[in-house]
């Protein structure tokens, strides 16, 4: 990062009294990424700016490994996403797009291509939420938003889609 790049003019932003700059580094990617405080000496416009891109960016890799649920949402899945993952450190893109789907689906707003592929992704891989995602070995038959997904010897198939 160059200097003045999210300082305030006149600031020096990695240095602070009795602050080292692992400290401040750390604060200001939880300003970033996490919605942490604005550490002092930076700007709040370029941090905002940065912190919005980063949001874009984060949208676009999720949108990658869950196509249907960001295809589901529109032109709605850039705001969905960002107001969902705007205090959220990540997870990785595909567990985030996971959480973000369970989660539009326990409010109801979960669309029907969202369902069909949080159906077909949980008959095939047990995800609990804390760790990474496995493989699952037994047969499963799994439901979700109205979407039915069954695996059997490692091959899914959707048995019912989510009513439109």
């Amino acid at each position: 990062m160059s200097g003045g790049d999210l300082a305030a003019p006149g600031g020096d932003h990695l240095r602070a009294p009795g602050g080292d700059l692992a400290a401040r580094q750390a604060e200001l990617v939880a300003a970033l990424v996490a919605g942490g405080p604005l550490p002092a000496g930076f700007a709040p416009a370029p941090v905002e700016a940065a912190r919005r891109a980063l949001l874009r960016k984060r949208a676009g890799d999720v949108a990658r490994h869950w196509p249907l649920l960001a295809a589901g949402l529109g032109d709605a899945w850039p705001a969905t996403f960002a107001g969902w993952a705007g205090g959220r450190p990540t997870n990785g893109s595909l567990r985030d797009g996971w959480d973000l789907a369970r989660e539009l689906r326990d409010r109801g707003t979960l669309p029907p291509l969202g369902a069909e592929e949080l159906a077909a992704r949980e008959a095939a891989t047990r995800y609990d939420g804390r760790s990474a995602p496995r493989p699952r070995r037994l047969p499963a038959v799994v439901r979700a938003g109205g979407a039915v997904a069954a695996q059997l010897a490692g091959r899914v198939r959707l048995l019912r889609p989510a009513p439109r």
